[in-house]
């Protein structure tokens, strides 16, 4: 996206500004809900294409599939949700996210009971769920482009819910939008990728666009034994040389011995060499060359 352009400030109406300060400090205790709130709003974009691409099968612009993505950004403390559906223009922006026209705030205010679960369950109902993004975060920003138009015509709005709003037109390649929470301090567990698939599956398991979510990398806890043959060994490392099965039945030599104890065999009129050097298994330590055990026998004169 480059600059911006045709950049203004405007002031929320007066019904707004209720609905924003409820949102803040009425329904603190329920805050998950917001989640819930954007992804439906990006899932009911996706409906509105699908309905007009009937009719103007050109807004589909290519027909990439349509889906829903969140990334999270624990470093930046920022939390996106992403749609390619309707998306909105400039002239839909002021009035779907700035006043009382579009977004049906009025008929919210008048049917509010003062209980904060019964309340958090009407936000959806009346088209206010946007503002719910402010119980979380101190500031909003949206990108997005109606989908057949230029992506010169793309709109920026960003609020940090205290009264006003900026808005200016952007260049935006794809259509959809682009909702980025900046989270407010203490408000970190939201870009935790568990949190948010128990969120997700909690309140938008209905959902019938595909979720995306970013895959999390772990580093790899190293391991203690050594590889042989590209696994993992799961068999006790030894070292030493290997005990011979006649000590290890009778168990008559120390666990501390260093070499077994295995008898020369001799033939008559030739000098031999242990079996001890036949049979010593390799292992990882260097190679010693092991002791002598070589008898000379001399033939008796007769």
């Amino acid at each position: 996206m480059n600059a911006e352009t045709q950049k203004e400030t405007l002031g929320f109406q007066t019904e707004v500004k209720q609905l924003l300060h409820l949102m803040i400090h009425s329904l603190y205790s329920n805050k998950e809900i917001f989640l819930r709130e954007l992804v439906s709003n990006a899932a009911d974009a996706a409906d509105k294409l699908r309905f007009e691409a009937l009719t103007r099968p050109e807004l589909l612009e290519g027909g990439a599939p349509l889906r829903i993505r969140i990334e999270a950004d624990p470093a930046a403390r920022t939390l996106t949700i992403d749609d390619n559906g309707i998306g909105l223009s400039r002239e839909e922006a002021i009035a779907h996210l700035g006043t009382i026209a579009k977004s049906g705030t009025a008929d919210f205010l008048k049917n509010l009971s003062g209980d904060q679960k019964k309340d958090s369950n009407l936000i959806g109902q009346f088209g206010v769920g946007f503002y719910s993004a402010f119980i979380v975060a101190d500031q909003v920003d949206v990108y997005s482009r109606r989908a057949g138009l230029p992506a010169s015509e793309g709109v920026h709005w960003s609020s940090r819910g205290e009264g006003e709003f900026e808005i200016a037109t952007i260049d935006k390649p794809e259509r959809g939008t682009r909702i980025v929470l900046h989270l407010k301090e203490g408000e970190d567990s939201y870009t935790d990728g568990w949190q948010l698939r128990s969120l997700i599956k909690k309140y938008s398991d209905h959902i019938g666009l595909p979720i995306e979510l970013q895959k999390e990398h772990h580093a790899r806890k190293p391991t203690s034994r050594p590889r042989r043959n590209g696994r993992p060994s799961t068999a006790p490392m030894h070292c030493g040389p290997a005990p011979s099965p006649r000590s290890a039945t009778r168990n008559t030599r120390s666990s501390t011995s260093t070499s077994p104890t295995i008898r020369p065999t001799r033939w008559p009129g030739a000098t031999t060499r242990s079996r001890a050097s036949w049979n010593t298994p390799r292992c990882c330590t260097p190679p010693v060359a092991p002791r002598s055990t070589c008898t000379t026998v001399t033939r008796p004169r007769a």
